[in-house]
């Protein structure tokens, strides 16, 4: 039976757990891009409006459950150092997953040991669908499939020919160009309340002077 203690395990893993493990996840695109040079490198978390910027870190308005990595080019461009991009949220889920474990194992963090358990759940759940090869929608690899065929072919072979890993640049003016969207889109709003309350304005001054009128012929009858 589903109770009062099931329901705050649920929002504590879909409001803390979950998004702590995908920012870790992200975090290891972001540790490879620092070691082989990801230019313009950034980490986006959450969607919608931009919060602020700091250095690589954009901070949106709604749900950080959604976040991505993004970098215009790499410095280093050896097969060596794509394998490690893609295999970067794999390694780091593993690392931290086999740790939090070890520790577990080891008498530490027991008093909140529910937790971290969930923890480690949620860090390999990811680990799963990232590391085992695999297409997901409109047959685009994942994480696991890219690392196999960088190291089977020296490339990406799948058909898509959508970028795995978005450029910031092509992130940014996307960003833009819905914003300057999103701004038309109030004020063509703004403009319609202002018609309406100009027309419900115009309807109320009739009605006055109807009302008057009506007043006026009134008296003089």
């Amino acid at each position: 039976m589903f109770g009062i203690p099931d329901l705050i395990s649920l929002i504590i893993s879909a409001f803390i757990i979950l998004p702590i493990v995908v920012i870790m996840r992200e975090m290891g695109y972001v540790i490879a891009g620092l070691i082989f040079g990801a230019k313009n490198s950034r980490l986006t978390l959450g969607s919608g409006p931009r919060l602020f910027k700091l250095g690589k870190l954009d901070i949106r308005k709604h749900y950080h459950l959604y976040s991505w990595f993004s970098y215009d080019e790499l410095s280093n461009q050896s097969r060596f150092a794509y394998m490690m991009i893609y295999a970067s949220p794999i390694l780091i889920n593993v690392i931290s997953g086999l740790t939090i474990n070890g520790l577990l194992a080891n008498g530490y963090m027991t008093e909140q040991a529910t937790f971290w358990n969930r923890f480690i759940f949620y860090t390999f759940y990811y680990v799963l669908f990232d590391a085992i090869p695999m297409k997901t929608v409109n047959g685009m690899p994942n994480n696991g499939m890219l690392v196999y065929e960088m190291l089977r072919y020296g490339k990406r072979t799948d058909r898509n020919k959508e970028p795995f890993i978005p450029a910031t640049s092509e992130v940014e003016k996307e960003y833009q160009e819905e914003m300057h969207e999103m701004e038309e889109e109030v004020e063509e709003e703004q403009q319609e309340r202002k018609e309406e309350e100009k027309e419900k304005e115009k309807a109320r001054e009739k009605k006055e002077e109807e009302r008057e009128k009506r007043k006026q012929a009134e008296r003089e009858s």
